[in-house]
C-alpha cells in the first residue's frame, strides 16, 4: 500500500547535522534534492505520480524543514549530506537534483558508490559567465535584515534566476511557498560563484547512467553548466525540455515526469 502521508526519517551528516527526508511510496528508492529557497515540500504536487512507482525520499537540505543546521556554512557539507542520505539506503539509489541541489548531487555522486541512476536538472555553477550581478548577495542580505523574507525569494527568482513573472506567480501559488518563505535565510549563502570551482577531471570516472535535463528556453547562464557536463560525464545523455525554463516540474509537470520516470524505468544494460 502506498503511504498517503510521508514519514520523516533522519540521518546524521559527517559534521553532526541531522538531515531529514520525507519518505513515502513503494518501489526502488528515489532521492529528490531541491534547489535554493526550497525544501522537500517543493515536490508535493509530483508525489502521487512518483510514489506509485518509487520509494521517494524528499530531502530537506540543511537549514530547512525538518533538517538541522550548523554554522559556519560550507558548501562541502551539502555534498556530504547527499552522500550520507544515499549511503543510508540499503539498495542502489536513483538520485535527482534541481539547480543548486543538482550541484550538491553531482558532488555527492563522487562521494558514494550506492547510485543506480543520476538525474541533474540545470546545476548552477560558474562557467565563464557570472551567475549573479555584482551586489546581488548584498541586496538579498538587506531584504533579509529588513524582515522581507518573501522579497528575498521573489528578488532571487526574478533578478538572479531570471524567471518570468508568470512562473514566479506559479511558485507563489504552490503548496510549497510557505516552506520557501521559512527557508529564505538560506538563499544568500548559496551563491556558487563565490564558493565553487568546477574541475572536470574529478568527474571523468563517474560511470553512473546520467540524464541531464535542460530547459529549451533557459538563459545561457543556466544552460552552459549542463552542456559542460554533457561533454564531461562518461555516461550522460542530454534531454532538452522544449518550451520550458528552469522549473518544468511546475510549468510542465507531465513533460517533466515523463522524462524522469522514463529514464529511471529503463532496464539495466546487459553485461
Amino acid at each position: 500500500m502506498i503511504e498517503t502521508e510521508p514519514e520523516v526519517v533522519t540521518v546524521t551528516s559527517r559534521d553532526g547535522t541531522k538531515i531529514a527526508c520525507h519518505r513515502s511510496g513503494t518501489g526502488p528508492p528515489l532521492v529528490l534534492v531541491h534547489g535554493t529557497g526550497g525544501s522537500g515540500a517543493r515536490w508535493t504536487q509530483l508525489l502521487p505520480a512518483l510514489t506509485s512507482r518509487f520509494t521517494v525520499y524528499a530531502m530537506d537540505r540543511r537549514g530547512r524543514g525538518a533538517s538541522g543546521d550548523t554554522e559556519p556554512y560550507a558548501i562541502e557539507h551539502e555534498y556530504e549530506d547527499v552522500s550520507v542520505v544515499v549511503d543510508g539506503i540499503d539498495e542502489p539509489v536513483n538520485l535527482f537534483g534541481h539547480s543548486y541541489g543538482a550541484l550538491c548531487c553531482l558532488e555527492g555522486a563522487v562521494r558514494t558508490s550506492n547510485l543506480r541512476r543520476l538525474v541533474l536538472y540545470e546545476p548552477a555553477f560558474p562557467t565563464g559567465i557570472a551567475l549573479y550581478e555584482p551586489g546581488s548577495r548584498d541586496r538579498l542580505e538587506e531584504l533579509l535584515a529588513a524582515g522581507d523574507r518573501e522579497g528575498v525569494l521573489v528578488t532571487f527568482m526574478r533578478e538572479i534566476v531570471g524567471m518570468p513573472e508568470e512562473e514566479i506567480e506559479l511558485v507563489r501559488a504552490s503548496a510549497a511557498w510557505e516552506a520557501r518563505v521559512a527557508a529564505a535565510h538560506t538563499v544568500p549563502r548559496e551563491f556558487a560563484d563565490a564558493d565553487y570551482v568546477f574541475d572536470p577531471d574529478r568527474f571523468r570516472d563517474l560511470r553512473v547512467p546520467t540524464m541531464l535535463l535542460m530547459g529549451g528556453e533557459s538563459p545561457e547562464v543556466l544552460r552552459r553548466p549542463t552542456q559542460l557536463l554533457q561533454r564531461t560525464l562518461p555516461d550522460a545523455g542530454l534531454v532538452v525540455l522544449e518550451g520550458q525554463q528552469h522549473i518544468a516540474m511546475v510549468t510542465a509537470p507531465d513533460l517533466f515526469l515523463r522524462e524522469l520516470i522514463g529514464f529511471l524505468d529503463e532496464p539495466e544494460p546487459s553485461s
